[in-house]
């Protein structure tokens, strides 16, 4: 459950897929719950970085997290987000 005032609100969720690295998360996330620690290799930063990110983005309502024993698993929390992506990638590739 997200817990900031602001989540799952568009301004919260439009800022916290602003960052590219979180957009990577996203985008990684959407084939799938993921270990944090398969999403520290996919975006190329280290652990602190990328948890920050994740925090962010469980912030805005995009993400939930679960932790098994010693490792947390993240999954999307709105389905609409990479529809969403995938509708604007498909609107930049028409533009080229």
């Amino acid at each position: 459950m997200a817990s900031g005032s602001n989540a799952r609100t568009p301004d919260a969720v439009f800022k916290a897929l602003g960052n590219p690295a979180r957009l990577t998360l996203v985008r990684k996330l959407g084939e799938g719950e993921q270990c944090v620690r398969d999403l520290v290799a996919t975006v190329g930063l280290g652990w602190s970085s990328t948890s920050r990110h994740l925090e962010v983005l469980r912030e805005a309502g995009v993400v939930g997290s679960e932790k098994r024993g010693q490792q947390v698993f993240y999954r999307l929390e709105l389905a609409c987000v990479p529809n969403f992506i995938a509708c604007l990638d498909g609107a930049r590739t028409r533009r080229r």
